[in-house]
């Protein structure tokens, strides 16, 4: 395949390509996982808040919770801005509108990925929870902005 995906002629530099190419690839993996751990875990607060608080299966979920947390969705959401910050140093924010409303998205999954592990420590210490409907609905909340985000990156409307 020839290097012109990334604007470089047969001539280009090819190390930049592989390069580019690489820390393009860590970014999508790294979304990826970072999307499958928000679109997942309001659904364990689903089932989790049918629970009886402290028993046997709330505990179960209190597991299950913390660990794809801590284990697979805040790291997947701090590598998708180390990887991000890295492609975007590369094409700069000037002039690229779709990018500033890309990064306001990605901030406001950032903020959801917060008040996910904010009410994952509210049910470990008995705090009053929201509702099953309530983690029902938002768990809608990142579907809807990577739709955005997607759409943003893809058609570059502005």
């Amino acid at each position: 395949m020839s290097g012109c995906m990334f604007g470089l002629s047969d001539g280009g530099n090819r190390s930049m390509m592989s390069w580019y190419g690489g820390v393009l690839v860590l970014h999508i993996v790294s979304v990826i996982s970072w999307m499958a751990g928000l679109l997942y875990t309001p659904r364990l607060f689903v089932y989790h808040s049918m629970t009886a608080p402290h028993s046997e299966t709330a505990q179960t979920f209190e597991v299950m919770e913390r660990k794809l947390l801590h284990a697979i969705t805040i790291p997947a959401a701090i590598a998708t801005f180390l990887f991000g910050g890295i492609l975007a140093s590369e094409i700069g924010l000037a002039g690229q509108g779709w990018l500033h409303a890309k990064l306001f998205l990605v901030l406001c999954l950032a903020v959801y990925t917060g008040f996910l592990e904010k009410w994952r420590r509210d049910f470990v210490t008995g705090r009053p929870m929201p509702s099953t409907r309530f983690f029902r609905m938002i768990n809608e909340v990142p579907a809807v902005l990577m739709i955005g985000i997607v759409t943003l990156v893809v058609l570059k409307p502005f």
